[in-house]
């Protein structure tokens, strides 16, 4: 092989090809990391909620790199885990400059105490002080939640009550917190069988049952609906039976 010209040139062309690769991978390697190619313009958009100083933060931090070498699949899953932030978009503009887009989230409820949810059952946390509806439930069925909310809460309507919680147990049972026109609470038991027509029930005895107690001056505070043949009311001075005769709880 060592005696072969033709073979010797073919080798010393590869070689020649190779280093030449080399030396322009590391040009490139080199060219892109430049201070000339860093960022000097970032523009946030749409932010309302989330807090702006610890958005800024994360951009700072996030920003390691040049226009060619920024991560910018890391930078947006940082910008993720700040409270209110959705979603964020980064996109750059060449030569230095960055637009940050951030969808965040719209609160429609609070959830479990502890965290907010929005309407399309996305479950987060964040700081917020106005009045909210008080769900709960499990995160995965948080939907489900929100749509009994609704429906009950247009039902109710039609009897004067205004609903502010619904909640789903851990062992499947459901209760509505409503008030009612004079600002009175009731607590609404619905169980875990067969809750809409339950409500569905309750809807056609109301104002005979609990209406006729609120017009006679008497509060309902409680209202059982587990029972599979009638209801129960609990005043603040004394409990009494529904329309039918109370049968054994499902």
């Amino acid at each position: 092989m060592w005696n072969d010209p033709r073979t010797m040139s073919a080798i010393s062309l590869t070689l020649i090809l190779l280093s030449a690769a080399a030396l322009l991978w590391a040009a490139g390697h080199w060219l892109v990391r430049l201070p000339s190619f860093a960022f000097r313009q970032v523009v946030v958009r749409d932010l309302h909620r989330a807090d702006p100083a610890h958005v800024a933060a994360v951009i700072r931090r996030e920003l390691k790199g040049t226009f060619f070498t920024m991560d910018l699949d890391g930078a947006q899953q940082a910008l993720r885990q700040v409270p209110w932030v959705r979603n964020a978009g980064l996109h750059r503009e060449w030569p230095d400059r960055l637009e940050v887009s951030i969808e965040e989230f719209e609160p429609f409820a609070n959830w479990n105490e502890s965290a907010l949810v929005t309407r399309d059952g996305a479950v987060f946390v964040a700081p917020y002080d106005d009045d909210l509806p008080e769900l709960a439930g499990r995160d995965d069925e948080a939907v489900a939640v929100i749509e009994r909310f609704e429906n009950w809460s247009q039902k109710l309507a039609t009897l004067g009550l205004d609903v502010h919680a619904v909640r789903h147990s851990p062992r499947g049972s459901w209760q509505i917190e409503a008030t009612d026109k004079s600002g009175g609470a009731q607590v609404i038991e619905l169980g875990r069988d067969t809750a809409d027509a339950r409500l569905d029930r309750f809807a056609s005895v109301y104002r005979k049952t609990a209406g006729a107690l609120m017009r006679s001056g008497r509060q309902p505070e409680y209202i059982d609906l587990r029972y599979q043949n009638g209801l129960a009311i609990r005043t603040a001075a004394v409990a009494v039976s529904g329309t039918s005769a109370v049968s054994s709880k499902r």
